[in-house]
């Protein structure tokens, strides 16, 4: 690798402009000049794109424009002294050192990390002072390179991968009261991020690191950078007390901090005042209206752990079809309300004729048509569409559960492959486990550095697709189309009890872990089959209705229970939290139940479970159907016999109730003996009444 910086790239002290964009297209006409990218106005014009994106000037008189453009040939710093300063953005003032951080769209690893390296070395004070006392270009140049080959400082390595509770040489400082929880000092996990990945994301996390070490928290950070990131032990995790999000893109793998109290920030936030990110995320601990990560424990158990990689092959599936299903549901939520809506205008037949209405009619010029048939049309049409994304959406997600962004292509096509067949959501499920493996290993080949910017782009998507949706088209569809027409005509034939016992399944399923791994499996098994419902098919209609009543279940009789029926059998918090659990429920937003079955998972699950397998037998036996997969009572336009779902849901609610008080009355837990271990003795469990 040749050196990231030359003496030709350093301006010491020259008239470069009075602006930003000034300098940053000097700065980019410098690195042109030396051969190290094809166009110097292409190259400046993505740094400017980034700059609008979010200002890059940092307290300490720093600004760091950057990006990836493919008019770099080979990752470069560009390095100018200006004086007097230029406004980058900062909220001390203007930048007087400006790095132009210049990496090719498809850098290599080892370039990134280079990068990386450099970006930590703008939070050392030795390094900054160094640059302004520099008297040659060659004497920035070597100070780049020291900083670039040196292996990470104490805080950068800290950021990384460093054992939580460490504590800075000299001793641990005093913790202040306000940063200790249950007598301990915090713990506190971070993950930083950035568009770009190469510097706001290193400066963030050292930042935070070490405000934590001098505000005497355990508080480890995990860098996602572009050169990839290690991921921290998932025992680290479930121990922290809350989370700080410092990111400006999506946090991979967030499912991992599932249910944690959250600080959620954009990046730059991270590198100027980590001290006040990290109060603020010890005063979300305890705070029942505190934003949580999105998911559940169960969730955050199916990740990976150890560095992300371990937990086994079990894990690593059960963790990607979480993933698929969760976000394959916005599409089926868009899409069936879109559909319940154009049902409500057009009436049914809308269904039959959507598309000679569109054909015939438009906005302006509607013929024989009514406006509100129109509208109807359109709405039914665009759900429709948005349901032609339900196999493909899971099946792509699965394998980027899997293999991270390189197994989305292939899983979409796997999953298209699978409508195409028939093969419905089980096909999609088992095609986008195929893509996911075949991502995942073509990623983890030792191939040629030439060849590390096609993979993702080019080999992982062209290889994976022919593997996966391959095997689907010539081997595996058939035999799971067949399967999956089997279990249609199973459905269809149920009458009597078997309806009512498959609303009793599906019910304990939605309660058993208040969304997690089984709960989603019966939602997919409902939402996988709406299309077919709304096609025609009744009993699938009824399966959605019953499973959405069932999940509105444990908020609402968590509700019921802590606020109204026995409000001493619960602290505060708990009748805080059932204050919001009505609405929750509501809205069938099973998770409202889980700071409930959290602190009393024994009584709590089994009563929720009791009282869901009785709201779905009778939803069944109501024959109550819904077109939509989602919004609990303010859906009803969408659901038939709604006032009979509604007494199938208060049946269900009451005696779930009923249950959970019962038990928490009647059923104590029973005292464990203190164990003697030096300390006074606390018994590690308490009877509760």
């Amino acid at each position: 690798m040749s050196e990231i910086i030359t003496p030709a790239l350093v301006s010491l002290d020259e008239p470069l402009g009075t602006d930003k964009r000034a300098v940053i297209d000097a700065l980019a006409a410098r690195v042109a000049a030396t051969g190290r990218a094809s166009d110097g106005a292409a190259l400046a014009a993505d740094v400017w794109k980034r700059e609008q994106t979010d200002e890059t000037g940092l307290p300490g008189g720093i600004a760091i424009p950057h990006a990836k453009s493919p008019a770099v040939r080979e990752a470069t710093l560009a390095f100018a002294r200006l004086t007097p300063g230029v406004d980058f953005g900062a909220p001390d003032g203007p930048a007087d050192l400006v790095f132009l951080i210049a990496a090719p769209d498809t850098a290599a690893e080892e370039h990134l990390a280079v990068l990386s390296r450099l970006a930590r070395a703008f939070m050392r004070d030795d390094f900054t002072a160094g640059l302004r006392a520099a008297t040659s270009p060659d004497d920035v140049v070597a100070l780049v390179q020291a900083a670039v080959s040196d292996e990470p400082t104490a805080a950068a390595a800290a950021a990384g991968a460093a054992a939580p509770g460490a504590a800075p040489a000299g001793g641990a400082p005093a913790v202040a009261t306000n940063l200790v929880v249950d007598g301990r000092p915090a713990r506190i996990v971070a993950v930083t991020a950035c568009a770009t990945g190469i510097a706001h994301t290193f400066m963030a996390a050292d930042a935070l690191t070490a405000a934590g070490q001098k505000a005497g928290v355990d508080l480890v950070v995990e860098p996602q950078g572009s050169s990839g990131y290690k991921a921290l032990p998932q025992s680290v995790i479930d121990d922290a007390d809350a989370v700080i999000f410092a990111v400006d893109v999506d946090v991979r793998d967030q499912q991992r901090f599932a249910g944690k109290p959250v600080v959620r920030v954009p990046v730059k936030k991270g590198i100027e005042q980590p001290a006040e990110l990290i109060d603020e995320a010890v005063a979300s601990v305890g705070n029942p209206l505190a934003p949580r990560v999105s998911g559940n424990a169960d969730t955050a158990a199916a990740a990976r752990a150890e560095g992300g990689s371990g937990g086994g092959v079990g894990s690593a599936v059960k963790r990607s079809l979480l993933t698929g299903v969760s976000y394959m549901i916005p599409f089926v939520a868009g899409g069936g309300l879109l559909i319940a809506l154009g049902f409500l205008l057009g009436g049914y037949e809308i269904a039959f004729n959507a598309d000679d209405v569109l054909g015939s009619a438009t906005l302006w010029n509607l013929g024989d048509t009514s406006l509100i048939v129109y509208l109807g049309a359109v709405l039914f049409k665009i759900g429709s569409l948005s349901f032609g994304f339900l196999v493909p959406a899971l099946a792509g997600y699965i394998a980027y559960g899997l293999a991270d962004r390189p197994g989305i292509a292939p899983g979409f096509v796997a999953g298209a492959v699978a409508s195409f067949m028939g093969a419905g959501f089980l096909g999609g499920i088992v095609g986008g486990l195929l893509a996911g493996l075949a991502a995942w290993w073509l990623n983890s080949l030792d191939v040629p550095r030439w060849l590390r910017g096609l993979m993702p782009v080019v080999i992982i998507p062209l290889l994976g697709s022919i593997f996966a949706s391959g095997l689907l088209l010539m081997v595996l569809g058939g035999p799971i189309a067949w399967l999956t027409q089997a279990l249609n005509d199973w459905l269809s034939g149920l009458t009597g009890a078997g309806v009512i016992i498959l609303g009793i399944i599906l019910g304990l399923m939605m309660c058993f872990d208040l969304g997690g791994p089984v709960n989603k499996v019966a939602y997919a098994f409902a939402t996988g089959n709406l299309a077919a419902g709304i096609a025609g098919d009744e009993r699938y209609l009824q399966i959605m209705a019953a499973v959405m009543g069932a999940g509105m279940v444990p908020p609402l009789a968590m509700a019921l229970a802590s606020t109204v029926i026995d409000r001493k059998l619960f602290t505060e918090p708990e009748r805080e939290n059932g204050k919001a659990a009505w609405l929750l429920g509501a809205a069938f937003i099973t998770e409202g139940a889980i700071p409930f079955a959290a602190a009393d998972v024994f009584r709590v699950i089994p009563a929720m479970m009791v009282g869901g397998a009785v709201t779905g037998a009778l939803s069944m036996a109501f024959a109550v159907t819904s077109k939509a997969p989602h919004g609990g009572v303010f859906v009803f336009f969408a659901i038939d016999n709604f006032w009979l779902w509604l007494v199938a849901i208060a049946a269900g609610t009451v005696v779930a109730a009923f249950a959970v008080v019962g038990l928490k009355r009647f059923a104590h837990r029973r005292p464990v003996e203190p164990v003697s271990s030096g300390a006074e003795g606390v018994p590690s469990a308490v009877a509760t009444a």
